[in-house]
C-alpha cells in the first residue's frame, strides 16, 4: 500500500507515443516536470529512445526506490539537489559512472563518482523591490528573522518547506552550524508567521502581487519571472553564507537498470552543448560544461560559486534536515 501511495504522489508521464516498440528508459525525476519534459521530449524525438519519466520530489523518490528494492523499474535517478543523490550513492542503490561522463563538469564531481552534476543554483532572497532597498536587506539568511521582526513583516515572509531545494538548504544550516542553530532558526522564523507555498513561483507571484514582502528561493525562479517583465528583486547575501547555499542538480545510472547504454546517452545529453543551452535559456541555471553561452544578467559562475559556503554537497545531512523539520510541525 506505501508503495502504491508513493508512486501515486511521484505519478507518472509517459513521452513519445507512436515510437517503434522497444525497451523503455524510465527515469525517477526529482526535477519539476515543467522545467524538464521539453528536454526529455528533444532527447527522445533525436533518439528514438521511449522515455517514461516519474516525477516526485527527492525525498519521495528516495523513499520509493528503497521500497522498490531490486523490483526496482527504475533507470536513471534525476534529481533536484546533491544531498539526495549522495543519499542514493551511499545506500548502494547507483552505478559507479566512467570517466568520460564524469571528466566534463567542470566542478562538484562526487567522490562517490557514482552521479554526475548537471547544473547548479544558487538559493537567493527574493523580495519587493518597491519595499526595499537592497542595502538595508540582511547579510546573513540567519540574520533574516530579526530583521523581518524588525521591519514588522509578521504574516508577510513567505517560505517553502515541503520543496526539496529549502530542504537542503537547512541540511546546510545543520552542516555548517549544527541542528541547534538549525532549530533556533526554524522556530524563529515560525514566529513570523511566514506564508508556506507548494512551489516557488507561487511564492514570487505573492510577491509581485504585494501579498508577502520576500522569500529565500532559487535563483533562476527570480530570472524567469524578471523575463516575463516582472520587477522582482534578487539579494545575495555575503560571501560564504548558507543562504547563498550552491545546490547542484545532477544524475545517476541506478543498479537496477536494464537499459545502461540509453541511460548513458541520457547523461550524455544533459551534459552536452545542447541540452546544457536549454538550461541555460529556458531555467535560467548555471551550465557545468565548456562552451555554453551564459545568461549575461547572472554573475559569473566562478563568481557566484565564491558566494557559496564551502561543503561536501555529497553529504549535506538531508535526513536529519527533514526530521527536524517534521519534529517541529513544519512539514
Amino acid at each position: 500500500m506505501r508503495r502504491r501511495q508513493l508512486l501515486t504522489l511521484i505519478g507518472t508521464a509517459a513521452l513519445g507515443l507512436g515510437l517503434a516498440q522497444q525497451p523503455t528508459l524510465v527515469i525517477y525525476s526529482g526535477r519539476g516536470q515543467s522545467l524538464v519534459e521539453p528536454l526529455v521530449r528533444q532527447f527522445q524525438e533525436e533518439t528514438g529512445i521511449r522515455v517514461q519519466v516519474r516525477y516526485g520530489t527527492d525525498a519521495q523518490i528516495l523513499a520509493t526506490l528503497q521500497e522498490e528494492g531490486s523490483r526496482s523499474p527504475a533507470d536513471l535517478f534525476w534529481a533536484n539537489t546533491a544531498g539526495a543523490l549522495g543519499q542514493a550513492a551511499a545506500k548502494g542503490l547507483l552505478r559507479p559512472l566512467g570517466a568520460t561522463l564524469l571528466k566534463q563538469p567542470l566542478a562538484f564531481v562526487p567522490a562517490s563518482q557514482a552521479w554526475v552534476p548537471v547544473t547548479v543554483r544558487l538559493r537567493v532572497l527574493a523580495y519587493n523591490p518597491q519595499r526595499f532597498k537592497p542595502e538595508e536587506l540582511p547579510q546573513s539568511l540567519l540574520d533574516l528573522p530579526r530583521f523581518a521582526q524588525e521591519k514588522g513583516l509578521l504574516g508577510r515572509v513567505g517560505w517553502t518547506p515541503t520543496y526539496s531545494s529549502f530542504q537542503d538548504m537547512v541540511a546546510g544550516i545543520i552542516a555548517l552550524h549544527g541542528e541547534a542553530k538549525a532549530r533556533e532558526w526554524l522556530l524563529a522564523m515560525k514566529a513570523l508567521n511566514p506564508k508556506a507555498y507548494a512551489s516557488n513561483p507561487a511564492m514570487l507571484d505573492a510577491i509581485r502581487a504585494g501579498e508577502i514582502d520576500l522569500g529565500s528561493t532559487n535563483h533562476y525562479y527570480v530570472v524567469r519571472f524578471r523575463r516575463a517583465g516582472y520587477s522582482l528583486g534578487l539579494h545575495h547575501f555575503k560571501e560564504g553564507d548558507v543562504g547563498n547555499l550552491a545546490l547542484v542538480t545532477g544524475a545517476g545510472i541506478l543498479k537496477t537498470s536494464k537499459n545502461l547504454v540509453a541511460a548513458n546517452r541520457f547523461l550524455t545529453h544533459l551534459l552536452s552543448a545542447k541540452g546544457q543551452q536549454y538550461f541555460v535559456g529556458n531555467v535560467g541555471e548555471y551550465p557545468l560544461v565548456k562552451g555554453v553561452v551564459a545568461d549575461a544578467h547572472l554573475l559569473p559562475l566562478e563568481e557566484a560559486l565564491r558566494k557559496s559556503p564551502r561543503l561536501d554537497f555529497e553529504k549535506l545531512p538531508l535526513e536529519q534536515a527533514l526530521k527536524l523539520l517534521r519534529e517541529l510541525g513544519i512539514l
